[in-house]
């Protein structure tokens, strides 16, 4: 029996539970969480539902109504999964990828379906914004890793923003379920138009770039709440219409790293590798850091939890693979993903490496015979094997995170003792493994789901059914998961870039 209570009902009210939505770039899902008398989290997975850039009208762009209407399904599944067990959903928050946003109308209509960052129309903004604004300005402000698809690039490319308000994708799922307008703050800090050591909006870019005043709602921070859910909202999901939606870290990064398992005394001597379709490797500071040795590496410096500095660089990740796996499908070749890999760690290690980050990789179609062709370019050879390929795709991405933790150490001044790997990589045994050789350091692997974790947590403590800092969080998670230690191997090394 949960020990969280809503308590608005009383003291003899149902025992309640968190809805956490968690929506990433190939897939979404809806959990409940519970806080259970042991102090821990049980997290439940009610509804799970595919996702995934589409063509529409000559773009890549979300299918944002579909997307939505899964929410709802999946909300309106957990309210029936809750009480089905003599339970009351108490909140709900949501957590999303970031940069990417809906323009809403007065009315509250959605103008059109949102792009993807997978698009590539803000490439040809970036010259024109930076002709406005130096880079160097814009970092010293912000703080923010250039990537060319960067809210600010995006909304460079817009016109006739007047009259309508730039909502991140988090912030519109939000705004459809309660009628509130607000722009969560982590995930605002990802746009580029966000003042790094103020924590507010940096108007003067607003101003110079001719973006009109309001274009964002106004900042809210994560535990605070949006509203509550509409009564048309409410009546389709069976919740009563006070059933509040809670902001979260809504950045799905900054949820995961609020539920890093770092051990009390680590002191923010840990580094954190979110490892799903992109990686983000870094630390956790108490300010930003705006050097221009900090820009010059492209590091980010993006809110999270508890005004935290989650300092990292988005590095290329899984999508990898799982555009691989996609292209040997269609030509009949299902490998299980276990089978790949098992074939992939028994391949030598010091084969061709790629850089994962390169520009070249963001788009889908084909990506075996992109990495294929990286590896020739560089003067290297690959065979079409994909274990052959598998395997350079681990061995880069772990040279890769030695690389940037090695980078984040010294633009940081700060020791790091062990690598905390969260999310769906956690699970990959052979990347942990080379993470581990490659960092020199021990790699704990897990929680997968540290994303619905951060979630629930916030909104439970939110609630009151959970106290303390990020520090007291954390030790529930760690104290309820069950984590990997992988130990460096005695193996030869290569960090090089090829």
């Amino acid at each position: 029996m949960s020990t969280l209570q809503h308590h608005a009902d009383g003291a003899d009210a149902a025992p309640a539970v968190i809805a956490a939505v968690d929506i990433g770039a190939s897939s979404g899902r809806v959990m409940l969480g519970r806080i259970t008398p042991q102090g821990g989290v049980q997290l439940e997975t009610v509804h799970r539902f595919p996702n995934g850039v589409v063509e529409i009208d000559g773009g890549l762009r979300w299918n944002f109504d579909a997307l939505f209407a899964e929410v709802l399904e999946g909300l309106r599944t957990a309210a029936t999964v809750a009480a089905g067990q003599g339970e009351t959903v108490a909140g709900i928050g949501i957590d999303t990828w970031a940069v990417d946003y809906g323009l809403v109308d007065a009315s509250g209509n959605l103008a059109a379906q949102p792009f993807s960052y997978r698009d590539g129309r803000s490439s040809d903004a970036v010259e024109c914004v930076h002709r406005t604004l130096d880079p160097q300005r814009l970092y010293a402000t912000t703080g923010l890793q250039f990537l060319q698809f960067n809210t600010i690039y995006q909304l460079a490319t817009e016109e006739g923003l007047d009259g309508v308000q730039a909502l991140l994708i988090p912030d519109l799922i939000a705004f459809l379920l309660t009628g509130a307008r607000r722009t969560e703050a982590t995930n605002a800090s990802t746009t580029g138009l966000f003042d790094a050591v103020a924590g507010e909006w940096a108007t003067e870019f607003f101003t110079a770039l001719g973006l009109p005043d309001g274009l964002f709602p106004p900042l809210i921070q994560p535990g605070e709440a949006y509203g509550t859910l509409l009564p048309a909202i409410a009546g389709r999901l069976g919740l009563p219409s006070a059933t509040p939606v809670v902001a979260v870290g809504s950045h799905d990064t900054a949820s995961a790293v609020a539920a890093v398992p770092a051990a009390a005394d680590d002191d923010g001597g840990f580094a954190y590798i979110s490892s799903g379709t992109w990686s983000l490797v870094g630390l956790e500071l108490k300010h930003p850091v705006l050097t221009a040795a900090s820009r010059e590496a492209n590091f980010t410096n993006e809110r999270g939890v508890d005004g935290t500095i989650r300092y990292l660089r988005n590095m290329g990740g899984l999508w990898l693979l799982s555009e691989c796996q996609r292209t040997w499908a269609a030509e009949g070749f299902r490998p299980e993903l276990s089978t790949l890999l098992t074939a992939a760690a028994a391949l030598p290690g010091g084969g061709p490496q790629i850089n994962a980050d390169d520009p070249s990789f963001i788009a889908p179609d084909n990506m075996p015979e992109r990495i294929r062709t990286a590896v020739r370019s560089a003067g290297g050879v690959l065979t079409d094997d994909p274990a052959a390929i598998t395997r350079c795709i681990m061995d880069s991405l772990a040279a890769g995170y030695a690389r940037t933790l090695a980078d984040a150490e010294r633009l940081a001044d700060r020791s790091v003792d062990v690598v905390h790997v969260v999310g769906g990589g956690s699970q990959n045994a052979l990347l942990c493994q080379l993470t581990a050789n490659a960092t020199r350091r021990p790699v704990i692997a897990g929680p997968v789901e540290a994303t619905a974790l951060g979630n629930v947590l916030v909104q439970a403590r939110a609630a009151g059914a959970v106290a303390g800092g990020l520090a007291d969080l954390r030790a529930i998670v760690a104290a309820g998961s069950s984590l990997t230690r992988y130990e460096p191997a005695d193996l030869p090394v290569t960090t090089s870039r090829k």
